[in-house]
């Protein structure tokens, strides 16, 4: 499978996988910006995507950002549709205590391209049982 990207901007930078195996691809921003704690910002990729047919991209946070910084993605996992050809975007937050500096080039996200089931919708006069039933939220103790 291949996912083709537009650069619109000088600094961008492809996404890439880091290491084979790895599942998401990592995703750099093309701008610098300063996050205070609680702030939450659109930071610009530089990119346009062409998805597969069937599929999506899903962005995720960086868990290292995430542990070190309290850095993470507003909106995770952050769905980009086959048919979006805007610029991709990556909504950070900083959850952390200090104000974090974006610099162009930086990993940001991740990427992982995944499939997309299309169901259709029946309405039904009752659905059928089952030994969980309707236990939701802490119904297993925990």
């Amino acid at each position: 499978m291949t996912v083709n990207f537009k650069r619109i901007h000088p600094d961008a930078v492809l996404p890439a996988y880091a290491r084979p195996g790895d599942a998401g691809m990592d995703v750099c921003a093309c701008e610098g910006a300063t996050l205070r704690p609680g702030e939450r910002l659109l930071i610009r990729t530089g990119l346009v995507m062409e998805l597969p047919r069937g599929t999506e991209a899903q962005m995720r946070p960086r868990s290292g950002l995430a542990l070190k910084h309290g850095i993470t993605l507003l909106n995770t996992p952050g769905t980009i549709d086959e048919g979006y050809r805007g610029e991709v975007g990556v909504i950070l937050i900083n959850l952390g205590h200090e104000p974090f500096d974006v610099q162009p080039g930086m990993r940001i996200a991740q990427m992982v391209i995944a499939p997309v089931l299309r169901a259709d919708v029946a309405e039904v006069p009752d659905v059928t049982q089952t030994a969980r039933g309707n236990g939701g939220f802490g119904s297993t103790g925990a």
